[in-house]
Order: structure tokens, then sequence, then C-alpha cells
């Protein structure tokens, strides 16, 4: 691994060797995430915007040489990535924005971007030989460790609050997991995993404290980035829950920086519910986090104690960002906005970012002559249940035409 220097901690800056198995920081406990740090003028002889061009693996193993994993095959998975980036037809327009470009990661393989870091955590768990993986999840993150994990012989111990959309968990017991719901919220779902993962010595795909995870997540940014030929968007806008996901964008883009692919980062929005908002809440009022209610209906950024703070805010600030919370109203407005003006299908979570542009271009925050990228992260069949609310029911009608013409439905 000559492209890997190190590990750096986020909190008291203490460098330290890479190693495979290196959670968090020896001398600041848990709270103390790691950066992991590359050596850009190694990685830069041999991976360039050419070599990208003429590789053909469209999947984000494309972008290995920015991963710190070995090849164990990775050939052989589920092809992960490279989703695609729709340009905006009508709703752009319809904000009035420059442009809009909508990132539709509910199409990788288990209908999430979280793939990307259970991707990432196969690859390093049969690198180091491991038989079982597990994690704690509101239900993305978990359905997509399973699945991949299934896919190349490997078993999973699943952790999920109760409240989990019954999609997911329906995902996770196709997948074979041995799924633990647990009697309570994220922050007991998570110690409840720790306490498992220490006791049986599974490998820990909890990405608020993987710092590996938060590779295989970025490669969204890099996509992004090659998709638009180098050139990003002004804005790049997605939810926010443990925070892993948001760091990763960012980490994307400042490698893209450093290799020179791109001149600048784009500024990034980071968007929560009202209802579960430690992050919005936390720099309005210029204070730590604090532990929040996870009061929402987006499951899947319904954390009251993100484990990834110092990342996502990182995020914001060197980005020059914003951050900005909405409702759940909103959220489901956005699910329907982006469904019927561009036919994609966001779950709750996968819609606010969405949201939050759209309040963010209300507030003048983003303006008319600038260009929003959102990312969808989930695929509205993860929450049946919340797209209908969205939606609505469908007319009733008797099966005879004059009914149908007499109900004004067509016209």
């Amino acid at each position: 691994m000559q492209h890997v220097l190190g590990y750096q901690c986020t909190l008291c800056g203490a460098e330290f060797p890479f190693g495979p198995e290196l959670l968090t920081c020896p001398l600041c406990g848990e709270k103390g995430i790691l950066d992991i740090r590359y050596d850009y003028s190694y990685i830069g002889k041999h991976f360039t915007r050419e070599s990208l061009q003429a590789n053909r693996d469209n999947s984000m193993w494309r972008y290995a040489p920015l991963m710190p994993v070995r090849d164990v095959g990775q050939a052989s998975f589920l092809r992960i990535g490279w989703t695609p980036l729709y340009k905006s037809h009508r709703l752009g327009d319809q904000l009035g924005l420059k442009q809009l470009y909508i990132k539709d990661d509910g199409l990788n393989p288990t209908a999430s971007l979280k793939d990307r870091a259970s991707g990432v955590a196969v690859a390093k768990a049969l690198e180091l030989g491991y038989d079982t993986i597990a994690c704690s999840s509101t239900g993305n993150a978990a359905s997509s460790c399973a699945g991949n994990a299934a896919r190349m012989g490997l078993k999973t111990v699943i952790f999920v609050p109760e409240r989990a959309p019954q999609g997911k968990v329906a995902q996770l017991l196709i997948f074979g997991a041995n799924v633990i719901s647990v009697k309570g919220d994220y922050r007991q779902t998570f110690e409840l995993s720790k306490a498992a993962i220490e006791k049986w010595g599974f490998y820990n795909r909890n990405a608020g404290i993987n710092p590996v995870m938060v590779e295989g997540k970025k490669t969204v940014a890099l996509e992004i980035a090659e998709q638009l030929n180098w050139q990003p968007t002004d804005w790049v806008a997605l939810s926010v829950g443990d925070g892993c996901t948001f760091g990763g964008v960012y980490q994307g883009f400042y490698d893209l920086l450093q290799l020179g692919f791109i001149d600048r980062i784009p500024k990034i929005l980071g968007v929560q519910s009202f209802g579960c908002a430690p992050f919005v809440e936390a720099v309005r009022e210029g204070r730590a986090l604090r532990p929040t209610q996870e009061n929402t209906l987006a499951d899947s950024i319904a954390v009251g104690v993100p484990r990834n703070p110092v990342k996502a805010l990182r995020a914001v600030e060197k980005s020059g960002g914003h951050w900005l919370a909405v409702t759940d109203e909103d959220i489901l407005a956005a699910m329907r906005l982006v469904g019927s003006t561009e036919g994609v299908f966001s779950e709750p979570a996968g819609a606010t970012g969405l949201a939050g542009v759209v309040r963010a271009v209300e507030q003048g925050i983003i303006k008319p002559n600038e260009s929003v990228t959102a990312i969808s992260t989930g695929s509205g069949l993860k929450d049946v249940t919340n797209a209908l609310r969205a939606a609505g029911k469908p007319f009733l009608c008797e099966p005879d035409i004059k009914a149908l013409e007499a109900s004004g439905r067509i016209s």
C-alpha cells in the first residue's frame, strides 16, 4: 500500500502508521475519528484523467488507486457505483437555477449509496480473513452490508432499531442476515452492536467509526466530478445522519483537488430534518453537538448522536457550504417533486437534499445563477409507506367508461 501514508486523528492531529484494523485514535478514544492520508504524488504517477478515460470498469472500483484496499477479486462483487447523473429537464428551471443535476444512487445493487461503503467493508474483511461482518444501522447500511456480503460468501450480524422500515428489514432477511431488532433508538442499537462486535470479534462495518468506510462513500463525489467532465457544480446537496457520507463527499472532492483533476471544491449543503437536526442546531447556536430526538420520517438520517461529527462539520466549513433543516412535509413534497418532474423515485432521506435545495433557493443561500447537484441517496422502494404518504391514493373507479368520464379525472 505505497499510496497510503497513514492515519491522522481529526481531534488531536496525531499521526499513526497505516494498520489494517485501527478504527479510532488510541489517544482520544472513540471520538477520535481518523482520516486516511494518501501520497498524492505517488498516486498521480499512475492515476490520471487519461487513465480513467481508458478504464472500462464502470463501477466504483475504477477509483481503487484512491482506496485503502487490496485487490481481492472485486470484479466478482455486486456492481456498485457509476450510477446515473441526470441533467434536469424541468425542475432546475422551475426552481430558477442555472442548472440542476440529480445523482441517483438509489440504483446501486441494494438501492442506496451505502453500497459504496459496504463494498469496501467486504473487500477489507476478505483481505483480513474475517468470515462475519457486523454493523448497526437505521436500515440502508444494514441491507447493503448484508447483500454485498452474501454475494462474496460472508455472514452478517445486523442490528437495527425496532422502527426500521419493513422494506429494509425484508432485504436483510432475504440476504440471509442474522437480524437483531433492538427495542430502542439508534444510539442504543449502536451500543449493542459495539458490545457484540467486541465480544464475538466480527469485522466492524460501523461507518461512524471505521475510517475505511468513508473511502467507499467518497466515490460518489469522484463520479460526479468525472461525469461533469471535471467541472463540478457550484453546490452539492445531500442529507446528513451520522456524518460519514457527508464527510466522504467532501473527501472525494478534496482528493481530486490534490491530484489537480479539479480546480475547486463545490460548496456542500448539509440538510437535516427539524425532527432530528443535531448538526443544524449546534451550528446555529455556536456550540458542540448534543444528543437530540430522532423524530423524523426520514429514518436513514434519524441519528440523534452522530458518530462522525468532525468530518461532517469540516465539509461545510472548508467548502464554504451551509447547514439547513427542513420539515418532514418539505421532504414529502420533494419526493413528489423529483418523481413527477424527473422520474426519480427517492426515499425520504434521499429527497431531503433536494428539499434543502428548494429552501436554500427561497432563502437566497443558493443564487439563481448557480448550479447544483442533489444526491438522491436511496430508492423510494425502501420505504413504500412514506412514498404513499407523499403521493396519495389512486382514484378508485367502477369498471365503466361513463363512470370514468363523469369523474372528471381525464380531460
